[in-house]
């Protein structure tokens, strides 16, 4: 691997300051990833929902690794920043496979993954087991080191966004897998789905490392969330949803009352062709 991704892996895990987060706006496509990068951002995540989405269909391993691999590539050709990927529960039912999608990841030019718990098989209504998921997490490690680069494994673990288990005892789920997780040679805790400001106090309190927050409307806001101690904040699905709630409202505008009201605000045409010019 060359010396310039051995460089933006390490800028990026360098990005994960517990009180100074991290802050991601995800991209589903090149052309979002350059936005991104135009409105001063340190990195580019990609989502994979956003990315599947744009692709005209659902979430949910629902993509074909080499599908989801060629849009990372894409993005990371697009920006001059580190760009962390999206990749799911790995895309395979084994460690081997997970090493294989971390060597294509980094192939692809990324230097992160996110690497989520829940069970690709079933209804996502269970976590894979604890022993297989670290056993994952392990050979993503170990596929990354084998290519020479520390890549930032993001660990996610899902029992508060899938609502498994009694709610009353996500939290100390949460905070057992997150640790374990890091124990195992992940480098930050992603723990979807919980927006109150007492509950991400008690999963950086309990996570021993950087914890990751999802953010969504009504979410505390980047100031709070760094005085929380969270390291990293991230908008999933929000951005392309929204993206796509636009067009849905300017389609329906001018199909249905022949009207062009929605289209107000949008940048120039020579606006856009700078932006994708530089």
């Amino acid at each position: 691997m060359t010396a310039d991704l051995v460089a933006r892996a390490t800028t990026l895990l360098e990005l994960h300051r517990p009180g100074r987060p991290l802050v991601l706006v995800n991209a589903w496509d090149a052309g979002s990833a350059r936005v991104v990068e135009a409105a001063g951002a340190p990195a580019v995540a990609t989502g994979s929902a956003g990315v599947a989405f744009a692709l005209g269909r659902p979430d949910g391993e629902r993509l074909s690794r080499a599908e989801m691999l060629a849009v990372v590539s894409s993005v990371a050709a697009a920006v001059a920043l580190p760009v962390t990927a999206d990749v799911e529960a790995g895309y395979g039912a084994t460690p081997a496979d997970v090493a294989e999608t971390i060597g294509m990841v980094l192939a692809a030019g990324a230097v992160g993954v996110n690497l989520e718990d829940v069970d690709p098989t079933g209804a996502h209504d269970a976590l894979v087991d604890l022993d297989d998921q670290l056993a994952r997490i392990r050979a993503a490690r170990e596929g990354a080191e084998h290519e020479g680069v520390h890549l930032v494994v993001n660990a996610r673990c899902d029992v508060y966004l899938a609502r498994i288990g009694a709610a009353e005892a996500r939290l100390a789920t949460a905070i057992e897998r997150a640790n374990a997780y890091l124990a195992a040679g992940a480098d930050c805790a992603f723990v979807p789905a919980v927006t109150d400001a007492p509950t991400i106090a008690a999963l950086v309190a309990g996570i021993r490392g950087p914890v990751n927050v999802l953010a969504a409307p009504g979410s505390p806001p980047v100031a709070e969330l760094a005085g929380l101690g969270v390291a990293r904040i991230s908008v999933g699905s929000w951005p392309a949803r929204a993206a796509i709630t636009l067009l849905s409202r300017v389609a329906h505008e001018v199909l249905e009352s022949g009207t062009y009201d929605a289209l107000a605000g949008a940048l120039t045409y020579p606006e856009v062709q700078r932006l994708f010019a530089t």
